[in-house]
């Protein structure tokens, strides 16, 4: 594994760099009151690549590799986590189920289009009273002949009201078995596929949270990804890259923050010096940066594992809850570095704070993390 960037990501980080100042910081905080989800900005960031990082150029994507996609959400991600979120979800989670599990003519229908953002896409897995209990969904599809019927909701989905298309994991055979869930993906429009409430968050509020409710959708048998049945299998493997996604979003909120911190620190002066002189705040500094590396180089080596198709289970579930519970830890002492007025949102670190504490939850929360880590470790 070679530490130093390559030439692909420093070009890459430039871009995204130079895109977020441009594009999205003098608009942040304007989304961020409206909740505004900036679909044109994502349309731009199609155009850049930056929405099929990893598909192959022969579908119109970037076709790149992890290294690359980290670098790329973390560069967002220190100016604006929610921007971060949606480009980490649609290209992980839908772009990639349907790359990794579609057939040549459902990537070749699919893939163009969420490739440069003409479509944006959804996932959806989780529901109201199934969160990590996934296997207990209450979504269902019931076969009619070459058609499936599709009945339920799901919720906390990224995208569900403006996803042009969304994978959804269903429930076709008995509760609590892990063989009886099916990937099916469904184009906005379909009859009886509809987004429902729009959630009010916390944080990563102009990154679009929303249900998506299905009303006796008939979708079509060549709609499903892969076998039937294969869905949670299917949904596990997109997690473990998609753990990655958020292990990076993790460590672009928290660099934001920390030099946010480092720049406030040598600026801010109190008894007739920065206070950056102080080792009550020296020393915060010093422990954001030593966690901060480590969590990168945690992030990293999951994203070379990924590269290579070695197992990355482990590592990748390692990077996604150390590098969200860091993102948060970096957060809140970027807040008590600034004092009263890392508490108002004049200044950026209040956002960061906000942001940081959905990596904790999203796509397993810290707790699901240890317990795939822990039974991992624990195998004979």
């Amino acid at each position: 594994m070679n530490f130093n960037p390559s030439e692909n990501q420093a070009m890459i980080a430039q871009m995204v760099r130079d895109f977020a100042e441009k594009e999205v910081r003098p608009y942040l905080m304007e989304w961020d009151e409206a909740q505004h989800f900036p679909i044109d900005t994502f349309k731009k960031m199609g155009e850049l690549g930056l929405m099929g990082v990893l598909v192959p150029e022969a579908y119109g994507g970037a076709g790149l590799g992890y290294e690359e996609y980290v670098t790329a959400i973390v560069e967002l991600s220190k100016v604006c986590g929610s921007v971060g979120l949606s480009m980490a979800a649609h290209n992980s989670l839908c772009t990639g189920h349907i790359m990794m599990f579609g057939n040549e003519e459902q990537k070749q229908k699919h893939l163009p289009k969420l490739a440069t953002a003409e479509w944006i896409g959804a996932w959806g897995l989780t529901e109201a009273n199934t969160g990590s209990d996934a296997m207990r969904m209450r979504c269902t599809a019931v076969q009619d002949g070459d058609y499936w019927v599709i009945n339920g909701t799901k919720n906390w989905i990224t995208h569900g009201i403006s996803g042009d298309v969304a994978v959804v994991l269903v429930r076709t055979g008995e509760l609590l078995d892990s063989d009886g869930i099916t990937a099916f993906v469904v184009e906005r429009g379909t009859p009886g596929f509809r987004g429902g409430k729009k959630e009010n968050k916390l944080g990563m509020r102009s990154s679009e949270t929303a249900e998506l409710i299905f009303e006796n959708c008939r979708v079509h048998q060549s709609q499903i990804l892969g076998q039937v049945g294969q869905g949670f299998r299917q949904s596990m493997k997109i997690l473990d890259g998609g753990r990655i996604s958020i292990a990076a979003l993790s460590l672009g909120i928290a660099k934001g923050a920390y030099e946010a911190s480092i720049k406030y620190a040598k600026e801010r002066e109190q008894f007739g010096q920065p206070i950056a002189n102080f080792q009550a705040i020296s020393f915060k500094l010093a422990d954001m940066a030593t966690e901060i590396e480590a969590a990168e180089l945690l992030t990293l080596k999951a994203a070379d594992l990924k590269n290579k198709g070695l197992p990355v289970t482990t590592t990748s579930a390692m990077a996604k809850y150390y590098a969200s519970e860091v993102c948060v830890k970096v957060a809140t002492d970027a807040i008590q570095i600034f004092g009263g007025y890392g508490y108002t949102k004049d200044f950026p670190v209040e956002k960061f704070y906000r942001d940081s504490k959905l990596c904790t939850i999203g796509e397993g929360t810290s707790e699901i993390q240890k317990l795939v880590i822990s039974r991992n470790e624990l195998k004979d």
